[in-house]
């Protein structure tokens, strides 16, 4: 999510959008390096609940300062009428002190039939502070369900062989050599899914300039 260097995130206008257009717009979401690209287009897309149990994330780890900032993040939806673990489609939400708007989309889960001799896993492609957040503070996460990928778009990195989420490490920050995910392909960016190509500054991977 944009702004994860303030300390605070304060809302000064928010928009809501119902699971219709956060639907529509995630089958114009394009693959980052291929614009030409739409791994959604043909998916089955829906919004539902999901016990953590059910969730692979791809990395290992959370960083302190996200999961600190969503804490505060969802006391002022909360205050605002809104449930950050809720979304019932996705919000555009204005910090004071910046003129850009940030799409929030809920946690972006995909099936993945590419692990384990072909069993689904549902494997967390964005949205994994969020939903370590909502693992504690025992709350059942509301996320997108994605399913029917085209196999020539697998998510970039393989999910962890558990989803035992007491395992994962908070780290204060990431330290010098660590492994954060186990990529499927070593031109890793090619798998990359563009959300900005149909929402409002969501985010782009670490190092592309975006």
């Amino acid at each position: 999510m944009a702004h994860s260097g303030d300390k605070a995130l304060r809302i000064s206008k928010i928009e809501h959008f119902d699971e219709g257009e956060l639907i529509q717009r995630l089958r114009e979401v394009s693959m980052l390096e291929d614009e030409t690209a739409f791994p959604y287009r043909d998916s089955r897309i829906e919004l539902r609940e999901m016990p953590h149990g059910e969730l692979h994330p791809a990395q290992r780890y959370v960083l302190s300062g996200n999961v600190k900032r969503l804490e505060d993040l969802r006391w002022s939806l909360g205050d605002m009428g809104f449930e950050l673990f809720k979304p019932d489609g996705f919000f555009r939400l204005w910090f004071r002190g910046s003129d850009a708007p940030v799409d929030l989309l809920p946690p972006i889960v995909e099936e993945s039939r590419h692990d384990g001799g072909g069993r689904p896993i549902n494997i967390i492609c964005d949205g994994m502070h969020r939903v370590y957040l909502s693992y504690v503070q025992w709350v059942i996460p509301q996320i997108v369900y994605i399913r029917g990928v085209p196999n020539e778009y697998p998510y970039y990195a393989y999910p962890l062989r558990d989803s035992n989420w007491s395992d994962i490490e908070i780290w204060d920050s990431i330290p010098t050599g660590a492994i954060k995910k186990w990529h499927r392909i070593r031109a890793d960016k090619k798998l990359y899914r563009n959300f900005n190509s149909a929402f409002e500054n969501v985010g782009a991977p670490r190092g592309s300039g975006k």
